[in-house]
């Protein structure tokens, strides 16, 4: 299959080709969260309305996210489609945001989508959110580079998310759990009532398997068609990957097997839609789907492994694969402050570690090495990022396990000068 080319200007770390824009755009990144459309919407609508050139697949949810989006784009272009999906947050690079065909889009590229992206901001006098201009540079780009399907990944919640301004022919729900309950509300009820929102009157809606129908339906603000994926189960599972019928599939554990079940059921009701899916080419994109910081090996380094398990569901699921697995790694452990550390620690001590170490990375986002000592319930190592790459380039006697949030692992991927690769 033709590939669409990605690289519309200068590759990331060309020093002759400045990316003013996206230096611009990076400092909206402390803006904080905004609710509200009308923004994103308008941007949209000054710029043509990109969205409204390829049909979107929009996901949400509390975890799975990102893994469900890798294995539909992943399915999507085995098939013959040029698809564009676009995830957040991004390791080390905002050009991790904007997956086109298989490669990450340049930087060149980038920066011109989200100078056009600023320049629609400026005719309408207003001033976006760094996801609302990010959301909008990806639409543009997949219109640019003739996208056939879109994978559109929510960042908070759903009513007020920035992709909740397109319309989406068919959304996915992966899960529901107590997540920025500031932003969301205390119960997982308020929580799942604000991701159902990204659902549309009479469109397929399909949850991952672990939400009971039953329990969404009376949640719901509108009828969709609702459709739960059905359990697949592994032949085999190992610490790095899956047999899932037959199939190797490199996103490895029990929940990504779940994850695997929710993209299916997505493919089945596209198939319905009329989208050419044919099987064997969706089992081989899902056996080709990759995504950094999703129990990814850090390349170049001794069996150093990284998670963004980021809340105590994602901690649950990672502690039982290694449990599972019969591995005890070596842990390194940071997170934000604003996390449930303690809930985190405890699902992560029943990996029994052969040794904890804390990292306590650079802003106030992150939590401190006093607070990381408290969510043990003891005095442990705390390195910062620096201190923590040395450790980590080191040979090790095991695995060792890098994981609390995907911030952390960007920025020991910065330390490290480690680039992911799409």
């Amino acid at each position: 299959m033709p590939s669409a080319p990605v690289t519309q200007g200068p590759r990331a770390g060309d020093e002759e080709h400045p990316s003013t824009h996206l230096a611009r755009l990076e400092a909206r990144g402390h803006w904080g969260i905004k609710k509200g459309l009308e923004h994103p919407r308008a941007l949209l609508e000054n710029l043509g309305r990109p969205d409204r050139n390829f049909p979107i697949v929009l996901v949400a949810g509390t975890n799975g996210k990102g893994s469900v989006g890798a294995f539909l784009a992943h399915a999507f272009r085995a098939a013959g489609l040029v698809v564009g999906w676009t995830t957040s947050p991004h390791l080390v690079s905002p050009t991790e945001r904007v997956w086109v065909d298989g490669s990450f889009i340049g930087e060149g590229a980038l920066d011109l989508l989200v100078g056009e992206a600023f320049e629609a901001e400026e005719r309408l006098g207003i001033q976006a959110t760094y996801f609302e201009l990010m959301i909008v540079a990806a639409l543009l780009g997949f219109r640019m580079l003739g996208a056939e399907i879109a994978v559109v990944e929510v960042g908070l919640g759903g009513r007020w998310d920035a992709t909740n301004a397109t319309d989406p022919i068919l959304t996915v729900l992966t899960s529901v759990g107590l997540e920025h309950q500031v932003h969301l509300g205390e119960t997982r009820e308020a929580i799942a009532r604000e991701k159902l929102c990204t659902a549309r009157e009479g469109r397929a809606l399909v949850l991952g398997p672990t939400l009971d129908p039953a329990w969404v339906r009376p949640l719901l603000e509108c009828r969709p068609a609702v459709f739960p994926a059905l359990d697949l189960w592994a032949e085999s599972v190992a610490w790095d990957h899956s047999v899932v019928r037959g199939h190797r599939i490199a996103l490895a554990g029990a929940h990504q097997v779940q994850n695997l079940s929710t993209a299916l059921e997505a493919v089945r009701q596209l198939r319905y839609l009329g989208f050419p899916l044919p099987e064997e080419a969706v089992w081989r994109g899902f056996s080709e789907a990759r995504i950094p910081g999703r129990l990814w090996r850090l390349p170049g380094l001794d069996q150093v492994w990284g998670d963004g398990a980021h809340n105590p569901a994602g901690a649950a699921a990672l502690a039982s694969h290694a449990v599972r697995c019969g591995v005890r790694p070596d842990l390194f452990f940071g997170a934000m402050k604003d996390k449930d550390l303690p809930g985190m620690a405890a699902e992560l001590r029943r990996t029994e570690p052969r040794s904890v170490t804390l990292v306590h990375g650079p802003g106030e986002r992150y939590a401190d090495g006093g607070a990381l000592c408290a969510a043990w319930g003891r005095d442990l190592p705390v390195l910062d990022l620096p201190r923590a790459a040395a450790r980590l380039r080191e040979p090790g006697e095991g695995p060792r396990l890098v994981t609390g949030s995907l911030y952390l692992l960007g920025d020991l991927l910065a330390e490290l000068g480690i680039r992911p690769e799409a």
